[in-house]
């Protein structure tokens, strides 16, 4: 496969990795986490829960990894890209609604993921059949 093709069937996994992967990390680090973001951690329990989303986050990307390096894993990859965007959009959509807004950092995170899911879609859609 041309490098030019290779690209663009996989940037949205590319993009996702470079958004979730640090993302993930800033989720784990609790020292760090009021530097950027409005949370101050407080309890063990919170940062239990942080490290085991950190986790989870890293564990989606490595899916993410196998779906770019095997072609055999792509699809699935791309699937589970769709699935994890779309549906922390729509937690952070009923957190607007129930909550009220957050700060910028959230609301740029709704916006891509939304996007990266609907473009998961679209890609899926593209170069399932190839």
């Amino acid at each position: 496969m041309e490098i030019k093709t290779w690209i663009f069937k996989n940037i949205h996994l590319l993009i996702s990795l470079s958004i979730v992967v640090p993302t993930a990390i800033i989720y784990g680090s609790p020292s760090v986490l009021p530097e950027h973001l409005d949370i101050q951690v407080n309890s063990i329990d919170l940062s239990n829960m942080l490290r085991a989303i950190m986790c989870l986050y890293l564990g989606i990307s490595f899916v993410w990894i196998f779906g770019i390096w095997k072609t055999d894993y792509w699809k699935i990859a791309t699937q589970l890209n769709v699935l994890f965007m779309l549906t922390l959009a729509t937690g952070r959509a009923l957190s607007m609604i129930i909550d009220g807004f957050p700060t910028g950092g959230y609301i740029f995170g709704i916006i891509a993921e939304l996007v990266l899911g609907l473009f998961s879609i679209y890609q899926l859609k593209k170069y399932a059949i190839q």
